[in-house]
């Protein structure tokens, strides 16, 4: 068993940018490609690879602390491994009274 501060070489958060639970991350990394990246890392680049998971579940498919699995894929995609759709904050939405009046209006046609 190896300790979480081994794969993570002690560190406690990413390198880059923090990651959101709800944030998506694929992997574009061919089938077959040897990469340069511990166990861990080619576990997570193996469950994203074609397919979208968020950071929550990853954690949960890997079976290792959240800040472990943001330090990983911090080095994932400092490596460009992976690629990260972050989620749309909340003061980018449009106004709840915008999106009734569209919906009033088009209920009126």
């Amino acid at each position: 068993m190896v300790r979480p501060y081994a794969m993570t070489r002690g560190r406690t958060r990413p390198s880059g940018q923090q990651f959101d639970l709800i944030a998506l991350v694929v992997s574009d990394v061919p089938e077959g490609v040897e990469l340069p990246v511990g166990p861990e890392q080619a576990v997570i680049l193996e469950i994203c690879r074609g397919n979208a998971l968020s950071v929550a579940e990853i954690a949960a498919d890997v079976d290792l602390p959240l800040g472990v699995v943001r330090v990983l894929l911090g080095d994932l995609l400092e490596a460009e491994y992976i690629r990260v759709s972050r989620p749309v904050p909340p003061a980018l939405l449009p106004d709840e009274h915008i999106l009734l009046e569209v919906i009033n209006g088009l209920r009126a046609l």
